[in-house]
């Protein structure tokens, strides 16, 4: 398969730009093999069973976009993650135009070396002066519209309920659309709830390389699973609940921290892996997850769980019948696909 298989049309007036408010009032379209039905995000409780179990990305959006000055010329850098040397890994626009040695000046007391371009693209900053979180603002997705920067209420928006670790630079969108309320009603319903962590990067803005999918590589993406939570998931499962992975993010960490049965063991590393179709699921059976990107690494992720021809299908009713599209929009309830 091409990557050209994962494209669609999308019309710029699906693309969301606020999110629903109350944010559990997002519509929510449920795939099945059988067929599609539309409801909204606080139906949630009873599209699921008791004793299934929900595992989300807890992880907290750090500030990451930097503005800088190299000589006279402006370079637009996003933080992706400290190394263990106190040194940044960080995504620069036209990084080819920067090169080892120069100075990036950001603010008058803070500046950084550039000691690497990378082959993934990155390149790695020495800074000098305060945390360069504490000169950052959000670095929001392109597709959000923001001429004059994040605006105050995208502080909040885009933020989980469960946001708890910091170290992300984009969130785990699904996690947007919960509230304290339909979190009430999930554990009224007798519902379970466990939280791991990946720390999404700024790979995730990136366009994909190659059209060759089996040429594609992702960016490292640091994950933690705790013995708790790993527990705590095996055991809902071993009594009959099903997993429902809340977002990619989630399910790519879990796919990354199972065993060969599919039991979650306590993780805490990096993980590069990229799910495309021929991906044998071990753990989640249910996704729930935003509408991506044509041509994107999620939009394949998200085929290779239900189906390319039902993911297909389920967009062009989404397109169709108005659901908004990519982090601030709706999302989907992915049933996952009988293998063969």
């Amino acid at each position: 398969m091409s990557l050209s298989d994962f494209s669609f049309d999308l019309p710029p007036e699906r693309i969301a730009q606020h999110p629903a408010n109350p944010r559990d009032m997002a519509r929510l379209l449920e795939v099945t093999a059988h067929g599609l039905a539309d409801h909204h995000i606080r139906d949630l409780p009873s599209l699921l069973a008791p004793g299934d179990i929900l595992v989300a990305n807890d992880t907290r959006v750090i500030p990451a976009a930097l503005s800088a000055r190299r000589g006279n010329a402006h370079v637009s850098v996003t933080l992706d993650h400290p190394l263990p040397d106190g040194t940044w890994s960080a995504l620069a626009r036209n990084a080819r135009r920067v090169r080892s040695g120069d100075t990036l000046i950001f603010t008058p007391t803070l500046s950084a070396t550039v000691l690497a371009r990378v082959a993934d693209g990155s390149i790695t900053l020495r800074f000098s002066g305060p945390d360069p979180t504490s000169a950052a603002r959000l670095a929001l997705p392109p597709y959000i519209t923001r001429p004059a920067g994040p605006e105050f209420a995208d502080e909040r928006d885009y933020q989980t309920i469960f946001a708890a670790h910091p170290g992300a630079v984009a969130a785990p969108t699904a996690g947007l659309h919960f509230t304290a309320s339909l979190l009430a009603a999930l554990r009224a319903r007798g519902i379970l709830t466990a939280t791991i962590t990946l720390h999404v990067g700024a790979g995730t803005f990136l366009p994909l390389r190659s059209e060759i999918l089996s040429e594609i590589r992702l960016h490292a993406e640091r994950g933690h699973i705790s013995e708790e939570a790993a527990r705590a998931i095996n055991e809902a499962r071993a009594r009959g609940g099903r997993l429902v992975a809340v977002g990619t993010t989630t399910l790519r960490l879990l796919e990354s921290a199972c065993d060969s049965s599919g039991r979650i063991l306590p993780f805490n590393s990096e993980t590069t892996l990229f799910i495309r179709p021929g991906h044998r699921f071990r753990t989640a059976n249910l996704l729930l997850t935003n509408f991506h990107l044509p041509r994107s690494s999620l939009f394949v992720l998200v085929s290779a769980f239900s189906g390319l021809a039902h993911m297909q299908a389920a967009y062009r009713h989404a397109i169709a019948s108005g659901y908004r599209f990519y982090s601030y929009g709706d999302a989907c309830l992915l049933h996952r696909a009988v293998e063969a």
